[in-house]
Protein backbone atom coordinates (compact mmCIF):
# COMPACT_ATOMS: atom_id res chain seq x y z
CA UNK A 1 0.00 0.00 0.00
CA UNK A 2 1.55 3.02 -0.77
CA UNK A 3 -1.50 5.90 -1.68
CA UNK A 4 -1.24 8.92 -0.10
CA UNK A 5 2.45 8.51 -0.07
CA UNK A 6 3.70 12.15 0.40
CA UNK A 7 1.46 12.68 3.56
CA UNK A 8 1.68 9.26 4.47
CA UNK A 9 5.42 9.79 4.94
CA UNK A 10 5.53 12.87 6.71
CA UNK A 11 2.72 11.55 9.54
CA UNK A 12 5.08 8.66 10.07
CA UNK A 13 2.59 6.43 8.92
CA UNK A 14 4.85 5.09 6.33
CA UNK A 15 6.42 1.70 7.18
CA UNK A 16 9.30 -0.85 4.91
CA UNK A 17 6.65 -3.45 3.93
CA UNK A 18 4.17 -0.88 2.53
CA UNK A 19 7.22 -1.09 -0.07
CA UNK A 20 6.27 -4.92 -0.73
CA UNK A 21 2.80 -4.92 -2.43
CA UNK A 22 2.24 -1.09 -3.81
CA UNK A 23 -1.47 -1.23 -5.18
CA UNK A 24 -0.25 -0.34 -8.85
CA UNK A 25 2.68 -3.11 -8.91
CA UNK A 26 6.59 -2.80 -7.62
CA UNK A 27 8.23 -2.42 -11.12
CA UNK A 28 6.36 0.97 -11.81
CA UNK A 29 6.24 2.32 -8.04
CA UNK A 30 10.08 1.76 -8.20
CA UNK A 31 10.21 3.63 -11.55
CA UNK A 32 8.67 6.43 -9.93
CA UNK A 33 10.48 6.26 -6.67
CA UNK A 34 13.70 6.50 -9.12
CA UNK A 35 11.98 9.22 -11.64
CA UNK A 36 11.79 11.41 -8.32
CA UNK A 37 15.38 10.55 -6.61
CA UNK A 38 13.42 9.14 -3.55
CA UNK A 39 14.62 6.13 -1.88
CA UNK A 40 13.51 3.60 1.22
CA UNK A 41 15.47 5.49 3.60
CA UNK A 42 15.23 8.99 3.19
CA UNK A 43 11.12 8.32 3.33
CA UNK A 44 11.27 6.24 6.49
CA UNK A 45 13.54 9.29 8.29
CA UNK A 46 11.09 12.34 6.85
CA UNK A 47 8.08 12.14 9.52
CA UNK A 48 7.22 15.46 11.04
CA UNK A 49 7.28 15.32 14.80
CA UNK A 50 3.91 16.21 16.18
CA UNK A 51 4.91 19.26 17.73
CA UNK A 52 5.99 20.84 14.57
CA UNK A 53 2.08 21.46 12.90
CA UNK A 54 -0.24 23.73 14.08
CA UNK A 55 -2.87 22.19 11.66
CA UNK A 56 -3.64 21.48 7.90
CA UNK A 57 -6.16 22.50 6.19
CA UNK A 58 -6.49 21.03 2.35
CA UNK A 59 -8.16 22.82 -0.93
CA UNK A 60 -9.54 20.92 -3.27
CA UNK A 61 -12.09 20.55 -5.72
CA UNK A 62 -15.51 18.09 -4.70
CA UNK A 63 -15.20 15.75 -7.45
CA UNK A 64 -19.26 15.36 -7.17
CA UNK A 65 -21.92 17.70 -8.22
CA UNK A 66 -23.36 18.54 -4.50
CA UNK A 67 -22.42 21.94 -4.13
CA UNK A 68 -23.68 22.73 -7.63
CA UNK A 69 -27.10 20.69 -6.96
CA UNK A 70 -27.48 22.54 -3.96
CA UNK A 71 -26.36 25.96 -4.86
CA UNK A 72 -23.36 26.38 -2.22
CA UNK A 73 -20.11 28.01 -2.95
CA UNK A 74 -17.71 26.43 -0.49
CA UNK A 75 -18.55 22.67 0.87
CA UNK A 76 -16.82 22.17 4.67
CA UNK A 77 -15.62 18.20 4.66
CA UNK A 78 -16.69 16.77 8.02
CA UNK A 79 -14.98 12.78 7.29
CA UNK A 80 -13.24 11.30 4.86
CA UNK A 81 -14.27 7.82 3.55
CA UNK A 82 -12.04 4.49 4.44
CA UNK A 83 -10.76 3.12 1.22
CA UNK A 84 -10.18 -0.71 1.21
CA UNK A 85 -8.82 -2.37 -1.45
CA UNK A 86 -7.90 -6.31 -2.63
CA UNK A 87 -7.06 -9.05 -5.32
CA UNK A 88 -9.72 -11.43 -5.45
CA UNK A 89 -8.47 -14.34 -6.97
CA UNK A 90 -10.95 -16.88 -8.80
CA UNK A 91 -9.32 -20.13 -9.47
CA UNK A 92 -11.14 -22.61 -11.96
CA UNK A 93 -9.29 -24.68 -14.27
CA UNK A 94 -8.86 -24.60 -18.15
CA UNK A 95 -10.58 -26.64 -20.68
CA UNK A 96 -11.43 -26.33 -24.77
CA UNK A 97 -13.75 -23.82 -24.74
CA UNK A 98 -15.14 -25.90 -27.89
CA UNK A 99 -15.33 -29.73 -26.54
CA UNK A 100 -16.00 -29.09 -22.90
CA UNK A 101 -19.65 -29.48 -22.06
CA UNK A 102 -21.01 -26.28 -20.12
CA UNK A 103 -21.96 -28.30 -16.78
CA UNK A 104 -18.56 -29.60 -16.94
CA UNK A 105 -16.34 -26.50 -16.56
CA UNK A 106 -14.68 -24.94 -13.64
CA UNK A 107 -15.23 -21.47 -15.31
CA UNK A 108 -13.25 -18.91 -13.40
CA UNK A 109 -15.06 -16.13 -15.38
CA UNK A 110 -18.64 -17.29 -13.91
CA UNK A 111 -17.42 -16.92 -10.57
CA UNK A 112 -16.11 -13.87 -10.79
CA UNK A 113 -18.60 -11.98 -13.26
CA UNK A 114 -21.29 -13.04 -10.55
CA UNK A 115 -19.63 -11.71 -8.09
CA UNK A 116 -19.40 -8.18 -10.06
CA UNK A 117 -22.88 -7.88 -10.49
CA UNK A 118 -23.38 -8.98 -6.87
CA UNK A 119 -21.12 -6.29 -5.90
CA UNK A 120 -23.37 -3.90 -6.91
CA UNK A 121 -26.73 -5.27 -5.48
CA UNK A 122 -24.96 -5.77 -1.96
CA UNK A 123 -24.16 -2.20 -1.52
CA UNK A 124 -26.99 -0.45 -3.17
CA UNK A 125 -29.42 -2.90 -0.84
CA UNK A 126 -27.16 -3.35 2.27
CA UNK A 127 -24.83 -0.20 2.54
CA UNK A 128 -26.66 3.26 0.75
CA UNK A 129 -24.45 5.35 2.42
CA UNK A 130 -21.48 3.55 0.85
CA UNK A 131 -20.00 2.82 -2.72
CA UNK A 132 -18.02 -0.12 -4.52
CA UNK A 133 -15.82 -0.47 -7.63
CA UNK A 134 -14.94 -3.62 -9.63
CA UNK A 135 -12.17 -2.05 -12.05
CA UNK A 136 -10.17 -4.20 -13.41
CA UNK A 137 -10.74 -8.19 -14.26
CA UNK A 138 -7.63 -9.95 -15.40
CA UNK A 139 -8.32 -13.21 -17.64
CA UNK A 140 -5.75 -16.29 -17.58
CA UNK A 141 -5.13 -17.69 -19.99
CA UNK A 142 -7.09 -15.54 -22.01
CA UNK A 143 -7.84 -17.04 -25.02
CA UNK A 144 -11.01 -17.10 -27.07
CA UNK A 145 -11.28 -20.86 -27.07
CA UNK A 146 -10.14 -21.73 -23.84
CA UNK A 147 -11.99 -21.62 -20.33
CA UNK A 148 -10.70 -19.03 -17.91
CA UNK A 149 -8.75 -21.21 -15.14
CA UNK A 150 -8.27 -17.84 -12.96
CA UNK A 151 -9.71 -14.45 -13.08
CA UNK A 152 -8.17 -11.42 -10.94
CA UNK A 153 -11.00 -8.91 -9.60
CA UNK A 154 -9.46 -5.58 -8.31
CA UNK A 155 -12.44 -4.58 -5.81
CA UNK A 156 -12.16 -1.30 -3.72
CA UNK A 157 -15.06 0.26 -1.53
CA UNK A 158 -15.24 3.20 0.49
CA UNK A 159 -17.60 3.88 3.81
CA UNK A 160 -17.47 6.90 5.99
CA UNK A 161 -18.10 4.87 9.04
CA UNK A 162 -15.51 2.52 10.84
CA UNK A 163 -18.36 0.16 11.69
CA UNK A 164 -19.75 0.53 8.17
CA UNK A 165 -16.74 0.02 6.90
CA UNK A 166 -15.87 -3.41 8.52
CA UNK A 167 -19.11 -4.88 8.29
CA UNK A 168 -18.83 -4.04 4.19
CA UNK A 169 -15.68 -6.05 4.40
CA UNK A 170 -17.35 -8.42 6.14
CA UNK A 171 -20.14 -8.82 3.93
CA UNK A 172 -18.04 -8.07 0.25
CA UNK A 173 -15.97 -10.87 1.54
CA UNK A 174 -18.57 -12.86 2.25
CA UNK A 175 -20.28 -12.85 -1.55
CA UNK A 176 -17.16 -13.55 -2.81
CA UNK A 177 -17.22 -16.95 -1.30
CA UNK A 178 -20.42 -17.23 -1.89
CA UNK A 179 -19.86 -16.86 -5.68
CA UNK A 180 -16.89 -18.78 -5.91
CA UNK A 181 -18.24 -21.96 -3.89
CA UNK A 182 -21.61 -21.81 -6.42
CA UNK A 183 -19.34 -22.73 -9.35
CA UNK A 184 -17.00 -25.03 -7.89
CA UNK A 185 -13.84 -22.57 -7.42
CA UNK A 186 -11.10 -21.70 -5.02
CA UNK A 187 -10.89 -18.00 -3.61
CA UNK A 188 -7.63 -16.33 -2.88
CA UNK A 189 -8.23 -12.95 -1.26
CA UNK A 190 -5.02 -10.41 -1.12
CA UNK A 191 -5.80 -7.33 0.95
CA UNK A 192 -4.14 -4.54 -0.78
CA UNK A 193 -4.19 -1.30 1.28
CA UNK A 194 -6.30 0.00 3.64
CA UNK A 195 -7.04 3.99 4.62
CA UNK A 196 -9.46 4.09 7.59
CA UNK A 197 -12.37 6.64 7.45
CA UNK A 198 -10.98 9.61 9.08
CA UNK A 199 -13.06 12.66 11.01
CA UNK A 200 -11.67 16.18 10.52
CA UNK A 201 -10.99 18.34 13.16
CA UNK A 202 -13.97 20.27 15.00
CA UNK A 203 -11.08 23.20 15.21
CA UNK A 204 -10.38 22.98 11.58
CA UNK A 205 -13.57 22.63 11.09
CA UNK A 206 -15.20 26.19 12.69
CA UNK A 207 -12.01 28.07 11.62
CA UNK A 208 -13.94 27.04 7.79
CA UNK A 209 -17.16 27.89 8.67
CA UNK A 210 -16.19 31.07 10.37
CA UNK A 211 -14.00 32.20 7.61
CA UNK A 212 -16.87 31.71 4.99
CA UNK A 213 -19.15 33.99 7.34
CA UNK A 214 -16.66 36.69 7.11
CA UNK A 215 -16.59 36.52 3.21
CA UNK A 216 -20.06 35.84 2.90
CA UNK A 217 -19.74 32.75 1.19
CA UNK A 218 -22.44 29.86 1.26
CA UNK A 219 -21.67 26.82 2.57
CA UNK A 220 -22.43 23.22 3.55
CA UNK A 221 -21.35 20.20 5.08
CA UNK A 222 -19.85 17.53 3.05
CA UNK A 223 -18.49 13.71 3.74
CA UNK A 224 -15.72 13.47 1.15
CA UNK A 225 -16.30 10.08 -1.19
CA UNK A 226 -12.45 10.43 -2.05
CA UNK A 227 -9.45 9.71 0.26
CA UNK A 228 -7.28 12.71 0.90
CA UNK A 229 -3.81 13.81 2.10
CA UNK A 230 -5.61 15.54 4.72
CA UNK A 231 -6.68 12.22 6.61
CA UNK A 232 -2.65 11.02 7.31
CA UNK A 233 -2.14 14.89 8.56
CA UNK A 234 -5.49 14.03 10.85
CA UNK A 235 -3.48 11.81 12.62
CA UNK A 236 -0.89 14.35 14.18
CA UNK A 237 -2.53 17.49 14.01
CA UNK A 238 -6.20 19.46 13.88
CA UNK A 239 -6.99 18.90 9.71
CA UNK A 240 -9.81 20.11 7.31
CA UNK A 241 -10.88 20.21 4.24
CA UNK A 242 -12.39 23.09 1.72
CA UNK A 243 -14.50 21.96 -1.09
CA UNK A 244 -15.13 23.93 -4.01
CA UNK A 245 -17.47 23.03 -6.56
CA UNK A 246 -17.05 21.08 -10.13
CA UNK A 247 -18.59 21.96 -12.84
CA UNK A 248 -20.90 19.14 -13.25
CA UNK A 249 -19.38 17.35 -11.08
CA UNK A 250 -16.42 16.32 -13.24
CA UNK A 251 -13.19 14.46 -12.09
CA UNK A 252 -10.01 12.09 -13.32
CA UNK A 253 -11.64 13.30 -16.48
CA UNK A 254 -10.71 15.67 -19.29
CA UNK A 255 -14.27 17.20 -18.18
CA UNK A 256 -12.91 18.36 -15.28
CA UNK A 257 -12.99 21.88 -14.75
CA UNK A 258 -13.58 24.62 -11.76
CA UNK A 259 -14.70 28.55 -12.24
CA UNK A 260 -12.02 30.90 -11.72
CA UNK A 261 -14.11 32.91 -8.94
CA UNK A 262 -14.79 29.43 -7.17
CA UNK A 263 -10.82 28.82 -7.27
CA UNK A 264 -10.71 32.25 -6.19
CA UNK A 265 -12.98 32.02 -3.57
CA UNK A 266 -11.26 28.77 -1.82
CA UNK A 267 -8.32 30.30 -1.98
CA UNK A 268 -9.48 33.19 0.47
CA UNK A 269 -11.34 31.12 2.62
CA UNK A 270 -8.01 28.82 3.00
CA UNK A 271 -6.02 31.71 3.87
CA UNK A 272 -8.59 32.78 6.32
CA UNK A 273 -9.11 29.58 7.76
CA UNK A 274 -5.26 29.28 8.41
CA UNK A 275 -5.07 32.71 9.80
CA UNK A 276 -7.47 31.68 12.67
CA UNK A 277 -5.94 28.28 13.28
CA UNK A 278 -2.73 29.95 13.57
CA UNK A 279 -4.03 32.74 15.97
Amino acid sequence: MVGLLGSSVVSGKFKAEDLQKPRGGCEAFEAGLARAWLTEAGMLAAARPRESLGGYIELHIEQGKRLVNAGKQIGIVTDIVGIWSYALTFIGRADHAGTTCMQDRLDAAQGASAFALAVRELVIGDFPECVANVGKMEFAPGAFNIVPASVVVSLEFRAPDSDEFQRLNDALIERAHIEAKRFGLQLQVESLGKHEPTPMSEQAQRAIRDACDALGLTHTALVSGAGHDAQNLATICPAGMIFVPSVDGASHSPREFTEWQDCVNGANVLLQAALRIAS
